[in-house]
């Protein structure tokens, strides 16, 4: 199992995301985050498992995120404001504003967040696996009709992503699924 999201640096460096190419590797309840920064942007957080070390952070915006990750963990109402690389289609682009519109404590289901941005489940389920920013586009908050569904193009009922995803849904206040 390949527990490391999909991504320009996953793939250029066979799938293997050794600390070093983070900018910081912060802890998190459900193991660790991984934070790439460039250029003054934010350009992507990885969910990671506890097998990952804490990397300080190795610039001022990594520095930022860290803190606001970790304000997060603190208050799950705490809202984030960090500069974002503009990755992703324009499709995502469209989706994510919608996911980054569903209130904590609240879900909403993947067809429910395809009629709002007039499409098919489907390729809203694959432009949450797509986001390069978890918790700041809270893709955690759509789930499937029946369940929870899937996370970051991850299926497996009881696999690192899926316990991800129920921690931060239960931290929101979300029990249930």
């Amino acid at each position: 199992m390949n527990i490391i999201s999909d991504s320009p640096l996953k793939r250029a460096t066979g799938g293997q995301l050794p600390a070093q190419h983070f900018s910081a590797v912060v802890a998190a309840p459900f193991g660790a985050i991984g934070i790439r920064t460039d250029a003054g942007l934010v350009r992507e957080l990885v969910y990671l498992p506890s097998s990952f070390h804490e990397k300080d952070a190795s610039d001022a915006l990594a520095e930022r995120v860290v803190q606001q990750v970790g304000r997060y963990f603190e208050q799950p109402d705490f809202r984030f404001d960090l500069p974002l690389a503009p990755l992703g289609t324009a499709f995502q682009h469209k989706v994510w504003k919608a996911i980054a519109a569903i209130p904590r404590g609240q879900v909403l289901t993947y067809g429910q967040v395809a009629k709002l941005v007039e499409s098919a489940p489907r390729a809203v389920g694959q432009a949450c696996g797509s986001n390069w920013f978890p918790l700041v586009i809270p893709c955690h908050r759509v789930t499937a009709a029946g369940g929870i569904g899937g996370f970051s193009h991850h299926d497996e009922e009881d696999g690192f992503h899926i316990r991800v995803k129920r921690w931060l849904l239960e931290h929101e206040g979300v029990v249930g699924l």
